[in-house]
This record gives C-alpha cells, structure tokens and sequence, in this order.
C-alpha cells in the first residue's frame, strides 16, 4: 500500500558553492529559521502547430520556463541575518564560473532537490504588520533548475 503523505515537518535548505564550474558542491551549509520554501512550477510554453486544414489550434511543447525565481521566507533575527550576509559574501566572492546551489533535503527521500540561483544583492526589508511574526522573503534568480538528485548532507555545525 502506498505511505498517506509525508508531512514538511524537518525539511531543510541550504545552499553549496562549485569547487569547479559546472560540478555539484560536495558540501552544503544549512539555513536556519526558513518558514516557507515557493516552489518552482516547470511550465513549457506552448508553439502554435496549426496548419490551414486545422478547425482547432493545435500545439507542440515549447521551451519550459521556471518563472525565473522563487522566495524562501526566513524568521528574521539577528542570527539569520548574519547566515544570509555570510551567504550574500559568498556568492559575491565567486569567480571562473563558479555558481552557488540550493538544496532543500526532505527526510524519508534519498534525493534532494537542487537548483543553482543567484541570491538577492542585500537583505531586503520585510513587511510588517501588528502582532505577527517578523519574517522577509528572499527571492532567488533561478540560473539553473537541476531536480531531484542524491542529497549531500549538510555539513555538521552548520
């Protein structure tokens, strides 16, 4: 019989920096306080087929698009704002080529999702309202959307 569900309680995110250009990091670093984790919806575009005998349009599947980003709301304190400038220096200090990752690990999977994005330039300023949770959203650009592969652990003391 096939499992209900799996609920999101410990899911992490993190993210990992090339060695090499082009290769999977071999060590990721765990992101602390994330609330929300937007999805990426892998939609083709749709190319007009239609020919003068067609009475319907009729299509064929075209370039798929990501969207381009996707928001990770994070608890902001002062501990969480530190992990993101830290993650802002790194990805700033790429160079050759070097891309920075994203993992998000769900337990009971073997595989991880991973996508190469481009983290915003600076922490941006959250919304506030009264007696609610301070959080901001950071809006990666999505360079590369890679799926499910093996999941790397995060690496300990992180």
């Amino acid at each position: 019989m096939a499992e209900a569900g799996l609920s999101t309680l410990g899911i992490t995110f993190g993210y990992g920096t090339e060695a090499t250009a082009g290769t999977k990091p071999t060590s990721f670093k765990q992101l602390t306080r994330i609330n929300a984790i937007g999805g990426i919806n892998i939609e083709p575009e749709q190319i007009d087929a239609s020919a003068l005998e067609d009475a319907i349009t009729r299509y064929v599947k075209g370039r798929a698009d990501t969207g381009g980003s996707f928001p990770i709301t994070v608890n902001l304190t002062d501990a969480t704002k530190e992990e993101w400038e830290a993650l802002i220096t790194a990805y700033k200090a790429l160079s050759g080529g070097k891309r920075m990752w994203f993992e998000t690990i769900i337990p009971g999977f073997t595989d991880a999702f991973f996508v190469v994005a481009q983290p915003p330039e600076q922490i941006p300023q959250p919304e506030i309202g009264q007696n609610e949770l301070l959080t901001v959203e950071m809006n990666l650009t999505i360079e590369e959307y890679k799926g499910m592969d093996t999941a790397v652990a995060f690496t300990p003391g992180e």
